[in-house]
């Protein structure tokens, strides 16, 4: 199947041509069709499926072929949950939509609302947007979503995961009850598929891939290393493998800021992005990591979702995620676009059960070894992991032997062809992010 067999209209094509795609993923093959037609949607993907296409280029085409002469209203919600993951999904909006007569706007917390006002009042056909800076506009009478008429809620599960289910009700409330609904997610919960109910009507169900799987593109690696000496082991692993571009996974932001400074003073361009980081300095470091003047990005769960890096080489688990589908999230960085990738883990005694876990998910163990000359002392005992609770979503610092490198969270400043249809790899632009808190 080709992209000219969707029955997408040419100004479409001749985009999706013009940047180098011929034929769709799984997720778009399936989903665009739907779209199309006008039904409801539950699409499970995973990421890097290219899913962002597959509800843009329907949109658009539903959007183009309707478009009257009257004042432009926003007929096009695409919720997000993180600043980055807007930004992306409004750059793929622009990029797919550049020979259409329509304008988006993304919309985010963390920078200035002026600017998103004006934008509002010229007029714009489709909004991409963090609920909290909407529900901000809503309340301030700053945006109209009466006419909307088609809503996308992206990376739903992560929404969930990050409290945002009273916001999406809330935004709900406010959009015409006669409308389309898509609900994108690389998980369907129970409560995914609760929140799924009271908005969609009779959707059609696709999925691209089998759940909570990684790709087999993705060569995984364990080395078992004791906790204090994780640091040492990271930066002699870059050193010595001559790593150029390495998407490094901590549990907390204060963690992170802790190992870009320990990679910084060994020599290493290191750069943390969390949701603590002003949104200025988070797009410096994306930007920077995505055309190699960074070598190694540091990054928490939530600020690493969409991040969307063509050929990304190397993913690493400095720590192990509390919850093991988070793993086959973070790994999805790499091993995109029919292209290999590598994720390597450093794995304490502290994170031996979540090791077993994430193993116990994807139904198979994974390569485990020593890297000569780092081998654990047996003598060292486990000790408590700060697992996932409001206080590690929002960075607190956690007590105890949580506070242990390694052991749950590092002290701060402690040593340490044609491609396929996925959506491009964005670039900068004028009004950039997410959430309130992320």
């Amino acid at each position: 199947m080709k992209f000219t067999d969707l029955g997408l209209a040419p100004e479409i094509l001749r985009s999706v041509a013009d940047l180098g795609y011929e034929t769709p993923t799984p997720i778009q093959a399936q989903a665009i069709p739907i779209v199309l037609a006008g039904r409801d949607l539950m699409a499970c993907a995973q990421t890097g499926t290219g899913k962002t296409a597959g509800f843009t280029l329907p949109i658009l085409n539903r959007l183009a072929a309707t478009r009257g002469m009257g004042p432009r209203k926003i007929r096009a919600l695409i919720l997000t949950p993180t600043r980055e993951l807007a930004a992306q999904v409004e750059e793929s909006v622009r990029s797919y939509g550049t020979h259409l007569p329509l304008k988006s706007l993304v919309m985010f917390g963390g920078v200035g609302m002026n600017p998103q006002i004006s934008a509002l009042k010229s007029g714009i056909d489709i909004l991409v947007a963090t609920p909290g800076r909407l529900l901000d506009h809503a309340q301030q009478r700053n945006v109209d979503l009466s006419a909307v008429e088609v809503l996308v809620l992206d990376e739903a599960d992560r929404m969930l995961d990050m409290g945002f289910i009273h916001d999406i009700r809330r935004i709900i409330a406010l959009l015409p009850k006669k409308r389309q609904s898509l609900l994108f997610s690389a998980t369907f919960s129970d409560e995914i598929k609760t929140l799924a109910s009271t908005f969609l009507v009779n959707p059609e169900y696709v999925e691209s891939e089998r759940r909570n799987t990684a790709s087999e593109l993705v060569k995984q690696r364990v080395y078992k290393v004791d906790r204090e000496r994780k640091r040492d082991l990271l930066v002699e692993l870059i050193r010595d493998n001559g790593w150029y571009q390495v998407l490094v996974f901590t549990r907390t932001k204060w963690g992170a800021n802790g190992l870009a400074d320990k990679l910084l003073k060994a020599g290493i361009e290191a750069d943390a992005i969390h949701g603590n980081k002003s949104q200025n300095a988070r797009t410096r470091a994306l930007a920077n990591f995505k055309n190699g003047k960074l070598h190694v990005l540091v990054a928490t769960d939530i600020a690493a979702r969409g991040i969307d890096i063509n050929e990304l080489p190397h993913v690493v688990n400095f720590e192990l995620p509390n919850v093991a589908e988070d793993y086959v999230h973070r790994i999805g960085r790499t091993g995109r676009a029919g292209t290999e990738g590598e994720a390597i883990s450093l794995v304490c005694v502290d994170e031996n059960k979540l090791l077993h876990d994430i193993e116990r998910l994807l139904k198979r163990q994974i390569d485990t070894s020593v890297y000569p000359g780092y081998e654990p002392d047996p003598s060292i005992r486990a000790e408590p992991i700060l697992m996932r609770s409001a206080g590690a979503r929002s960075g607190q610092r956690p007590q105890g032997g949580a506070g242990r490198p390694g052991g749950g969270a590092s002290r701060p400043g402690a040593s340490s062809g044609k491609r396929s249809g996925a959506a491009p790899t964005p670039g900068g632009g004028s009004h950039r992010s997410g959430s309130r808190n992320h």
